[in-house]
């Protein structure tokens, strides 16, 4: 019986492993930067909402890094869609290159703008609210447009 218990649990692991995704392949690096950024902004936006501790010098690093973060994914998208990728992004990403870049720069815009805003002492959060709303409508427009959910 525990040999089939174990068996059963060998062979489970193994299949989960199969649908990993290598990390060194553009998907891979991909989804790594998205969900960097996805931390970041969660952070700055959760001090806002007072979900976090606002912490002036937080908030500033936390702007830096998702600003130069949201300049990065952009590269590891080919022009044409690998075979086996297994993204959650649409196949709208290829077939709408113009389209796809120009929400790209908008949240590269966005992310600048939050930055410059969190240079400026002492930090308030009530005029880092607009900002950071920028970049998240800017997020959420491109993955309405581009996202599978």
């Amino acid at each position: 019986m525990k040999s089939k218990l174990l068996l059963a649990l060998l062979a489970c692991t193994l299949m989960a492993g199969c649908d990993r995704v290598d990390p060194n392949s553009p998907l891979g690096k991909r989804q790594t930067l998205f969900k960097d950024m996805l931390r970041s902004s969660e952070d700055l936006g959760g001090m806002l909402r007072g979900r976090l501790p606002f912490n002036e010098q937080r908030f500033a690093e936390g702007s830096v890094k998702l600003d130069e973060l949201s300049r990065q994914p952009w590269q590891y998208f080919p022009q044409v869609r690998e075979s086996g990728d297994d993204s959650h992004a649409r196949d709208e990403v290829w077939q709408r290159q113009e389209r796809f870049q120009q929400l790209a720069k908008e949240l590269e815009a966005a992310t600048g703008e939050l930055r410059s805003a969190a240079q400026a002492k002492p930090l308030q959060p009530q005029t880092l609210e607009a900002p950071v709303a920028k970049v998240e409508a800017a997020c959420k427009a491109c993955h309405e447009e581009f996202r599978i959910y």
